[in-house]
């Protein structure tokens, strides 16, 4: 499949292996990620060396599992979950509070609980187990290994990146060591005809360091571009969209900045898979501000001012403010006192009707 244009500019194809493939190839990939990622903000990857079959059969199992009758999905519904995993219905997630047209299972790390209490901080409540399919329990295991593969890979960009920004490679490590928050969306966009909205996720950016996202065979995503036009990003078989999050922004002072991106619905009578894998730093950590090279720091624009949506140094608020806006739901049933408190989260979008 041919690349992507808008206005004679393609939104590149990166072959990760690279770099190990000698000093000028290494160089090469490096010059190529850091224009990729300041001019667009997304890019194909390829070269990545997964296994070719582990998204295809994690995909089958999702096909499974959304095949299964509605009232055995919601046993595992997120509003059961005060750390927002489990099964999402469709028009039951917000953005920018308008209702999103997919269905979707969210798997974060299997942690202990933390109870609510005097002294814990609000975002501990994102900590927690996942909620798994009773009658499906091979899709957990499919679900961890791409989680291994995903993580493996999404450290090795950020290490790549962390050079990009003139950094050591591990400038990072600090906010995600031992092990790096994150999480798996597997993600169904059911067709419908078009009618007041062809929102199937609205526009937004992500919370995270980067995001890796496997297509099926459908399009749907569209990447906003410098003129503020969509373009469209097609699947290009054997290959993750990869975009910047808002914690790479708020590293580079917008030297790196978090792309607005959306997916539209399909037409009526099919549908859209995808899954989305988001890594991110502990929630515990404050992303730190990364004194850049002269010659990056002139060029920086500074982190996105946008009064609905503040982007929040500490990690763990970041993350929740988010998922309280996403899913107001889960937040009345769950978190009032929290919707009461936190000024960052005041606007959270009403519950679906």
């Amino acid at each position: 499949m041919a690349q992507p244009t808008h206005n004679g500019q393609r939104i590149p194809v990166l072959d990760i292996s690279c770099l190990d493939a000698g000093a000028p190839r290494h160089a090469s990939f490096l010059a190529d990620l850091g224009a990729a990622a300041r001019d667009f903000g997304f890019f194909y990857l390829v070269g990545h060396g997964l296994n070719p079959s582990a998204a295809g059969q994690l995909a089958a199992l999702a096909r499974r599992f959304f095949a299964l009758p509605e009232a055995e999905k919601r046993t595992i519904e997120m509003v059961n979950a005060a750390n927002f995993r489990g099964y999402t219905r469709p028009g039951w997630e917000r953005t920018r509070g308008e209702a999103d047209w997919r269905e979707q299972l969210d798997i974060g790390p299997e942690r202990t609980p933390v109870p609510p209490g005097p002294g814990t901080p609000p975002w501990a409540r994102l900590h927690g187990p996942n909620q798994w399919p009773e009658g499906l329990p091979e899709l957990r295991e499919a679900a961890e290994a791409w989680i291994g593969a995903l993580t493996a890979l999404g450290l090795r960009l950020l290490r790549a990146f962390a050079v990009v920004l003139g950094q050591d490679e591990e400038v990072f490590a600090p906010i995600y060591q031992p092990r790096p928050n994150f999480l798996l969306k597997l993600i169904r966009y059911p067709g419908r005809e078009a009618t007041v909205t062809d929102q199937g996720v609205g526009p937004h950016k992500d919370g995270g360091f980067l995001t890796l996202l496997w297509q099926a065979d459908r399009g749907g995503l569209q990447v906003e571009g410098p003129d503020g036009a969509w373009i469209d990003a097609p699947p290009i078989p054997g290959s993750l969209v990869v975009n910047i999050g808002e914690l790479l922004e708020l590293a580079s002072d917008g030297y790196l900045k978090g792309t607005l991106h959306r997916a539209l619905t399909p037409p009526a009578g099919t549908d859209r898979l995808s899954i989305g894998f988001f890594l991110g730093a502990n929630l515990d950590s404050v992303v730190p501000a990364l004194t850049l090279p002269a010659s990056l720091a002139a060029r920086a624009r500074g982190v996105t001012r946008d009064p609905s949506n503040p982007l929040l140094r500490e990690v763990g608020l970041n993350a929740l403010k988010g998922r309280l806006r996403s899913h107001p739901d889960v937040a009345r049933r769950h978190h009032a006192d929290l919707l009461a408190s936190l000024e960052v989260v005041r606007s959270a979008s009403p519950a679906p009707v």
